[in-house]
């Protein structure tokens, strides 16, 4: 049988050839629950300050004004389902705990680089347009993938599966190809509230609604300033993301763990010291993190969150590698040092070191933090 007399068997066979875990099909469009949803999330302020949500809502919540000549979606999935329950590295305090996904190879350059091939095959078969997606373009892609039946969207309102849990990466190719649909995915949560009683932050007002400003994996990720302290002991030793309501997550059971080389955890980042981390500069944190999407994050809001999590981390010999932040460049990373020494420092040597470093000081988010930590000791 030719690829052009059964279409969606061929583009789901070559999307597998590819590489990927999983695909389904969907048309290009989304009911009116997911625009109403997203228009509440917006309008509650619960998007924080990722302000590209809002300034492309239209094209995210109908993907035809995003592409008006778009027929179909052809959605993909890989597993990056760990190994080891990721919770676990949470009680070693004095190492930082960085989110599964984030521990090997950026995957949005290693599913761009499959869709670029899938996409080009769908192109050069059926004399299709194509564009392809990841999480880079206003694209809801968790309600594409439930209505392409690859799963639905939990209470923690990330994708569930009931193949591979939680740990599933997404990806797009829109086309101009009609495609039949599949049948859309139907929730299977049931009573089970575990990802919202998990979350640290308490950033689930209501089962399938995210408050992301209290979040952590948008606090150490997305958020650009100062982390609000009353969610940084809530943060414990995590420094890039959270893992927490997606482990939990009864259906893991049936995940299966990754087995592409490029999403494997690399050795480095899967339990590494706080200590060695404070000390990274800039060079030293780009090779680190080369490759990865940690990256992206940059190295002073790194270190901010590292410092945060050495607070958090009850040994007070942490303290000799907070201390030489104190004089750092960058004001968000003195403001935290202050802070983490404020936890693990003596009343009278936080007076010292206050005393020392105030005078010159001149940053007013680190000033308030000296007032702060003097207050309390």
């Amino acid at each position: 049988m030719t690829a052009l007399s059964d279409p969606l068997s061929a583009v789901r066979d070559q999307a597998l050839r590819c590489g990927f875990d999983a695909v389904g099909f969907a048309p290009a469009a989304l009911g009116e629950a997911a625009g109403r949803g997203l228009k509440a999330f917006l309008e509650g302020g619960h998007h924080g300050d990722m302000g590209w949500m809002e300034a492309r809502a239209s094209e995210r919540a109908n993907p035809r004004v995003l592409w008006p000549a778009a027929q179909s979606v052809v959605v993909v999935g890989q597993t990056y389902g760990p190994t080891i329950d990721p919770l676990k590295a949470l009680a070693q305090r004095e190492r930082g705990v960085i989110s599964v996904y984030a521990q090997g190879r950026d995957y949005h350059h290693v599913l761009k680089k499959r869709l670029r091939v899938l996409g080009r095959w769908i192109a050069e078969s059926f004399a299709a347009e194509v564009k392809i997606f990841v999480d880079t373009a206003p694209v809801m892609e968790k309600p594409l993938a439930q209505a392409a039946g690859l799963g639905w969207q939990g209470k923690h309102t990330n994708l569930v599966s009931r193949q591979f849990g939680s740990w599933l990466f997404l990806g797009e190719v829109f086309t101009t190809l009609k495609l039949e649909p599949q049948a859309a995915e139907d929730d299977h949560c049931g009573a089970c509230r575990r990802c919202l009683d998990a979350c640290p932050t308490a950033a689930f007002p209501a089962p399938y609604r995210l408050d992301a400003k209290r979040c952590i994996s948008y606090l150490t990720i997305e958020h650009k300033g100062h982390i609000a302290r009353e969610f940084r002991i809530a943060m414990g030793n995590r420094i890039y993301g959270c893992d927490d309501c997606l482990a939990v997550c009864p259906w893991n059971k049936f995940a299966k763990p990754a087995t592409d080389a490029d999403l494997l955890p690399r050795a480095e980042l899967t339990a590494p010291l706080l200590g060695d981390l404070a000390r990274l500069d800039d060079a030293a944190f780009r090779r680190l993190f080369a490759g990865t999407a940690v990256k992206r994050l940059g190295r002073d809001r790194f270190v901010r969150n590292v410092l945060i999590a050495l607070g958090n981390s009850g040994d007070r010999a942490s303290a000799a590698a907070a201390r030489p932040l104190l004089t750092d460049a960058s004001p968000l990373v003195r403001a935290m040092a202050v802070w983490a020494l404020s936890r693990l420092l003596a009343a009278g040597e936080i007076r010292e070191l206050r005393g020392r470093h105030l005078p010159a000081e001149r940053e007013v988010s680190v000033m308030e933090e000296w007032r702060l930590a003097a207050e309390s000791a």
